[in-house]
């Protein structure tokens, strides 16, 4: 398959999903940036996949995208020293169970998991979102920034993992947000350009998410759902397709799908809201920007 994309930072390389991800652009020949806050894994990728202190074709970057006030000086090093970048995926993301039915109650420690999780799985997301869209808004060529999102933020089924569920149903909502502020931002004129929005729902992945040293309720959690080649496949076969949907999910099967019938009604009900509120029935009387002098 010819590269995607011409130059790709992924946030969130070092594991997983995110790794995957990294290999298969760069067996495309995409130059790849990878960034993980473990450093050794970020050596561990170097290596396999042939980096050279001359090579083209791989850069590491070590940062914690929980570090959100370090997220605005990243993005800058990271645009400044690659202005061809066309491609941002953000898939940083941890998984914990809570169980709110202990008479005990949470622990603080618990409790401080809890907020890491949010952070790692939503906040870091929005900041680097933000961080990163003046530089795409700006961009002579078309730009992609690509989310990694969960089934669980669609369905969440899991009880044991209701924050992990909570903080990618909070991530969907902001895509779907975002995609409609950007898209109304080119209709109006105020941008020429605007990134192409992907959001994407894997379904359970045999990765480290689930291993028994991250969720140590678990027995072989790192067998749980499917094949991690599996998946990469189908979403890097999507990805390549002649027309790439704004959002797609990899079901159980290995295969590219929609969105449940439910969530389409959904934001067919959001983009009527949205529509209305918009209107002269709607905010527009209330809103400064819209009085005339």
């Amino acid at each position: 398959m010819a590269p995607i994309y011409k130059k790709v930072l992924i946030v969130g390389a070092t594991s997983g999903i995110g790794w995957g991800i990294a290999s298969a652009l760069v067996k495309q020949g995409t130059h790849v940036i990878v960034v993980g806050r473990r450093v050794d894994k970020l050596e561990e990728f170097w290596k396999e996949h042939g980096g050279t202190d001359d090579s083209w074709s791989i850069q590491s970057e070590h940062f914690d995208a929980t570090e959100l006030r370090e997220i605005p000086s990243f993005a800058t090093k990271i645009i400044e020293r690659n202005p061809d970048l066309d491609c941002v995926i953000l898939n940083s993301g941890i998984q914990r169970p809570f169980d709110f039915t202990n008479s005990n109650g949470l622990s603080s420690d618990d409790l401080q998991t809890l907020d890491t999780e949010m952070t790692t799985n939503y906040t870091s997301y929005v900041h680097l979102t933000a961080a990163f869209m003046p530089f795409l808004l700006k961009s002579k060529t078309p730009t992609n920034l690509i989310y990694i999102s969960a089934t669980l933020g669609l369905v969440p089924g899991l009880l044991r993992t209701l924050n992990y569920n909570a903080s990618k149903s909070a991530l969907h909502t902001f895509i779907l947000n975002l995609r409609e502020q950007l898209n109304g931002s080119k209709e109006d004129g105020k941008n020429a350009n605007v990134p192409k929005i992907i959001e994407i729902f894997p379904p359970a992945v045999q990765t480290e998410l689930h291993d028994e040293k991250h969720q140590p309720d678990l027995v072989n959690g790192g067998q749980i759902g499917i094949p991690l080649d599996t998946f990469i496949e189908a979403m890097m076969g999507a990805l390549g397709g002649d027309e790439v949907p704004d959002e797609f999910t990899v079901g159980n099967d290995g295969k590219v799908g929609e969105v449940m019938p439910f969530e389409k009604e959904r934001q067919k009900a959001m983009k009527g809201m949205a529509a209305f509120l918009k209107g002269d029935a709607g905010l527009r009387k209330f809103l400064k920007s819209e009085q005339k002098a």
